[in-house]
């Protein structure tokens, strides 16, 4: 996700290499560059030009402190800027004071909300909750079979009725959640073509008549200021309280993210990464802010790495991260672990050191070459990094069918990890941001 645009930011970044300090000129031209890469995202032109306005207002006159270039300078600004673009913290789902809780998914036809419901139900599940998916849709066929079929494969209960009366489907299946003391009802709503038509005032209605916790517009990320629009429509006849961003992970722009909370008022709540139940995260503007600025986020990636991990598979990692023992053997199980995780491409980019790979793509090709690399060195060499020499680059290329740069590369990177995740490591175990284990971010 967001690839076009950390790609063009990062070209960016070099206008100012080499610069002494920030001047009105040089951050001028950068800020412009900056704006041309917000609009090909497919960002609203009114929110790029308030952001860049504000971006070069901070950056005019930063003094440069000696640890830091002007471009690190640079960067840290537009990562708060985006930060507060996003809307500054994680926007967590609300609970009624008394259960159940009552969640209504909406959106336009082919959005997502069928998979997303399901979605949230296997999230909530996980969270310790009690789920209840409820077929609302009673006009796209085959539309409650879907949600079945999604619902038995996470083990969720799930309530259906052949009806064209969803008012009446809903309190039914609302009452029988109730007699199943389930804590969380989750609500898929019909879609809608166009948010102008009269299934609007239906949804209007059943959101009057059951008062729900939370009203969750599902919005298609790759439909770019499209989203803008829908939401802005959708709120108008619906009190939407969140908006989840679907199929984020074939999103290369970004135009919606960095759109949507500036032009509507609304959180994003969840991001969805993929098409499998599990593939759904809360909305970070921190984390994404990282990403788009090419930084990585660890965070995220020691979450989801946590989920393959066994107990004690993680406790010797951390051990060997205390006592700097992390080697390229350790560097390899966390890639095949990677695989398991989901997209390869999307999590590479979550690794400090990963995130501006300048390879073409990083794909299950990029994955085989830096595994081919790993298994060519001997098991002494894989321990022990700092013994490879000349020679030796030339015999792992020659071995695993490779380039010496591209030995060169991956051997940078594994220090880069190594050095961040000890970093990310101690700063956990102090119980502070685990964000200051990368340079830009820590006091000064």
């Amino acid at each position: 996700m967001f690839e076009a645009i950390t790609e063009r930011l990062t070209e960016t970044f070099r206008v100012l290499s080499g610069k002494a300090r920030l001047t009105e000129a040089n951050i001028a031209d950068a800020v412009k560059e900056v704006r041309r890469a917000l609009l090909e995202a497919d960002v609203n032109y009114k929110v790029a030009k308030e952001f860049t306005d504000r971006v070069k207002e901070l950056a005019i006159g930063q003094e440069v402190i000696k640890s830091v270039t002007p471009t690190q300078l640079f960067v840290k600004i537009l990562y708060d800027e985006l930060v507060r673009l996003l809307g500054e913290k994680q926007e967590p789902l609300r609970f009624a004071p008394l259960p159940p809780t009552i969640y209504m998914i909406i959106g336009l036809n082919g959005a997502g909300k069928t998979t997303f419901s399901a979605k949230l139900a296997l999230y909530l599940k996980n969270q310790g909750k009690a789920p209840y998916l409820i077929a609302a849709d009673v006009y796209r066929p085959a539309a409650a079979e879907q949600l079945a079929v999604l619902a038995e494969k996470i083990g969720v209960p799930l309530y259906r009725e052949d009806t064209s009366d969803v008012e009446g489907l809903v309190r039914r299946g609302i009452e029988t959640a109730k007699k199943q003391a389930r804590e969380v009802i989750i609500i898929d709503t019909a879609g809608r073509q166009t948010p102008d038509t009269d299934l609007m005032e239906e949804l209007a209605r059943l959101s009057k008549a059951l008062q729900p916790t939370e009203v969750l517009l599902v919005l298609d990320a790759m439909t770019g200021q499209d989203a803008v629009t829908t939401a802005q429509a959708f709120s108008q006849t619906v009190p939407v309280t969140g908006v989840i961003l679907s199929k984020l992970d074939g999103d290369a722009r970004g135009g919606a993210a960095l759109s949507l909370r500036a032009s509507t008022g609304l959180p994003i709540k969840f991001i969805g990464t993929g098409e499998k139940p599990e593939d759904l995260s809360p909305f970070y503007p921190d984390r994404i802010a990282s990403r788009i600025l090419g930084m990585g986020d660890i965070i995220s990636f020691v979450e989801k790495a946590q989920a393959q991990f066994d107990a004690e598979k993680a406790a010797k990692l951390q051990k060997k991260l205390e006592k700097n023992k992390f080697d390229l053997e350790d560097m390899l199980e966390q890639l095949r672990t990677i695989r398991k995780m989901g997209n390869i491409k999307d999590l590479l980019a979550m690794i400090p050191g990963f995130a501006q790979l300048k390879d073409a793509d990083i794909d299950e090709k990029t994955f085989k070459h830096i595994e081919a690399i790993i298994l060519s060195m001997t098991p002494e060499e894989r321990r022990n990094p700092a013994i490879i020499n000349g020679s030796r680059r030339r015999r792992i290329a020659m071995g695993s069918g490779t380039s010496v740069q591209q030995v060169n590369q991956l051997l940078r990177e594994f220090e880069q990890m190594k050095k961040l995740l000890r970093s990310f490591q101690k700063f956990q175990a102090q119980g502070r941001d685990p964000r200051q284990a990368h340079p830009l971010f820590r006091k000064k």
